[in-house]
């Protein structure tokens, strides 16, 4: 009987913790970026998750968009992804290996950073990227908010 409790007692801790990591990203408040430089003023969030799903590869002003993610596993991205589309991280993973199985799409570019998103969607008005709030600065703007 101890040892299960054992168990059980470090089940319990494991989960808090992990929902602890987790809160972090729950709370942030996010925005999807565009350039400065970018004619876009405002998004839906319909239309951010077409673009981050595939389903476009335009604006809905005709103009070419490329998405760019964060890594796999990043608590940001999972929190996206459930805001923006209703996916968990498996159903994410479910959905992109059948779009690649089928053709009809490849996941957004990933990259290893907000820093490095914001850097990349600065210097080309083609893409589009979301960060927590607090990354902001003048070479981006937001297009959305989610909160």
């Amino acid at each position: 009987m101890s040892r299960l409790w054992q168990q059980c007692c470090a089940f319990s801790l494991s989960l808090m913790m992990l929902l602890a990591d987790g809160a972090s990203a729950a709370g942030a408040e996010m925005v999807v970026i565009v350039s400065a430089r970018s004619p876009v003023v405002a998004l839906t969030s319909e239309q951010v998750a077409d673009i981050f799903l595939a389903r476009t590869a335009r604006l809905p002003s005709g103009e070419e968009v490329q998405a760019l993610d964060l890594p796999v596993g990043h608590a940001l991205r999972d929190e996206f992804y459930a805001r923006v589309a209703g996916k968990s991280p498996t159903l994410m993973k479910a959905y992109w290996t059948r779009m690649v199985f089928t053709g009809r799409g490849q996941p957004p570019r990933e990259l290893s950073s907000m820093s490095a998103i914001r850097k990349l969607v600065a210097e080309n008005p083609s893409m589009i990227a979301y960060l927590e709030r607090g990354a902001l600065d003048a070479s981006v703007k937001a297009v959305l908010v989610l909160r």
